[in-house]
């Protein structure tokens, strides 16, 4: 417990510089927009399932990370199928302390964040901030502490999400529904790899 509550705290001063104005693509090893086929080995394939409501994207989790208890990633089925287009990650240490003093570092960081997104009462505690990149991508990145809320991730957890991504996913979906004259069950995307536990990737860059 000691020496994970040593390398969360270490994690807090891993911030280094980031995209253009400031926006980040990455979270650990993961980079939004790159192949999850690039990423096999951290990831568990096999665990891979269309999102409800949503069949142009899927999720799957992650292996075992240095830092965080759990992660899942978001992969585009359609437009670009196994694009990485949402990165979550749970923090080992859930608890407010923790929660207070990545706050603070990621204010340092990215600047006040845009939007409120926790509940009135501060049982889920979340602020987004929005980015847009030197592509025209538009990224939001949410840190989130929860503690009671059982239908929200419980601990502490962060987001990254490039929006405009899952739009394009969306869109396809869409346009080739329309053009079958029916709702599409999209076919799983091939994997095509694990770079080392590096403990300066695990913050949003």
């Amino acid at each position: 417990m000691k020496k994970s509550m040593i390398l969360s705290i270490t994690l807090l001063f891993m911030f280094h510089s980031m995209g253009f104005a400031g926006t980040p693509h990455q979270i650990g090893e993961f980079v939004l927009g790159k192949h999850i086929s690039d990423y096999k080995k951290m990831v568990k394939m096999e665990s891979t399932i269309p999102i409800r409501h949503q069949e142009y994207l899927h999720e799957l989790e992650t292996r075992k990370l240095e830092g965080f208890k759990s992660g899942y990633i978001w992969i585009g089925n359609c437009s670009e199928p196994g694009r990485i287009v949402r990165i979550k990650l749970k923090y080992f240490d859930s608890t407010k302390k923790f929660y207070n003093l990545l706050l603070k570092r990621f204010k340092e960081k990215f600047g006040e964040p845009s939007e409120w997104r926790g509940d009135p009462f501060h049982v889920v505690i979340a602020w987004k901030w929005s980015f847009i990149d030197k592509e025209g991508n538009h990224i939001s990145l949410i840190l989130q502490h929860n503690t009671k809320d059982q239908e929200e991730k419980m601990g502490n957890s962060v987001k990254l999400t490039t929006t405009n991504m899952i739009k394009e996913e969306r869109l396809c979906y869409e346009k080739k529904s329309d053009e079958s004259g029916t709702h599409m069950k999209m076919q799983p995307h091939e994997a095509k790899n694990k770079a080392p536990v590096n403990w300066d990737l695990f913050i949003p860059r």
